[in-house]
């Protein structure tokens, strides 16, 4: 699928500052932020208390170079479409403070140092699920997925649940059904995250036609999937509670968040069907705080004594 755009030429010679902000924002650093709050909270209740706090920091490093290098091969490949959408006219290889090439450099090396730095300083089950992320990322979700099927974000949100069984594969050396309920939640909450958002940009995505739900279905069927999904996500927080086991800290979190979470995909849909004022931010920026509310719940829960 071809998208005529127009090339914005690079802004000139620029600054070692605002070049070193350009290749930050290649890395989609809102996206990794999301991406740390799920595998630290991980490593802890892996552990049964505090980890090593050096495992911990480096884990947490060897996540940000892999997320930036999947994000960066992601901005580096879609550059034609941001090019035309409003919503990443700013990304550096739109306003020409980063060349293709040092776009596509940036994103292989900090692959590779991923993978490296997980397999020498934490282990190589680490860095086989961090290249197993990046991988997926690239290839199954931005080159066949994202502009191929509406359900682009249901299985192409796989990538971003990795952090969570690499963070329980760092302390453990292996998997097990909690990391695998763990990585359930991610991916059952990644549809209700972002579909609210592709309706804000429906517009953006139609432009470039890239076929999210949004665009292909109207927004009383987008706010039902919002719905079903949001379900099923607490649904499986809630498994969570005999199989860890978690305790009494962590199944009031995932109830009452989970409520809320639900009632705003309800209010949502709900609207929807009215043919009201929709405002699906609101339940983007709740689903974000539930997960938040929910993984620092994971993180805090194995350190108290109840």
């Amino acid at each position: 699928m071809d998208v005529a755009v127009e090339t914005r030429p690079a802004t000139g010679r620029i600054g070692i500052r605002r070049k070193l902000k350009a290749y930050i924002a290649l890395t989609k650093p809102r996206v990794i932020e999301l991406l740390l709050v799920t595998t630290a909270p991980v490593m802890v209740l892996a552990a049964g208390g505090i980890p090593d706090l050096w495992l911990v920091l480096a884990t947490l490093v060897g996540g940000t170079l892999s997320a930036g290098s999947a994000n960066a091969f992601n901005c580096y490949i879609d550059r034609d479409i941001d090019r035309v959408m409003d919503r990443t006219s700013k990304r550096p290889l739109v306003t020409g403070e980063l060349r293709d090439g040092e776009a596509l450099a940036f994103a292989w090396i900090s692959g590779v140092a991923s993978v490296l730095w997980l397999g020498f300083i934490v282990n190589w089950l680490a860095a086989g699920l961090s290249l197993a992320a990046i991988l997926f990322y690239v290839f199954i979700y931005t080159l066949v997925l994202k502009r191929r099927t509406p359900q682009n974000i249901v299985w192409g949100g796989a990538a971003g649940c990795m952090p969570v069984l690499i963070g329980w594969a760092a302390v453990t050396g292996s998997l097990s059904w909690t990391p695998v309920i763990l990585f359930g939640i991610v991916f059952l909450w990644t549809p209700p995250h972002y579909w609210p958002l592709s309706m804000k940009y429906r517009a953006d995505y139609q432009s470039v036609n890239v076929p999210m739900l949004a665009v292909v279905r109207g927004r009383t069927v987008v706010g039902l999937q919002v719905v079903l999904y949001a379900w099923a996500t607490v649904a499986c927080s809630l498994l969570l509670i005999p199989v860890a086991p978690m305790g009494v800290l962590y199944s009031v979190v995932a109830v009452v968040a989970g409520a809320w979470f639900i009632y705003e995909s309800h209010r949502l849909y709900s609207t929807a069907i009215r043919h009201g004022d929709v405002r699906p931010m609101r339940v983007f920026h709740s689903s974000i705080t539930y997960l938040t509310l929910v993984f620092l719940a994971v993180g805090i829960d194995p350190l108290l004594p109840f």
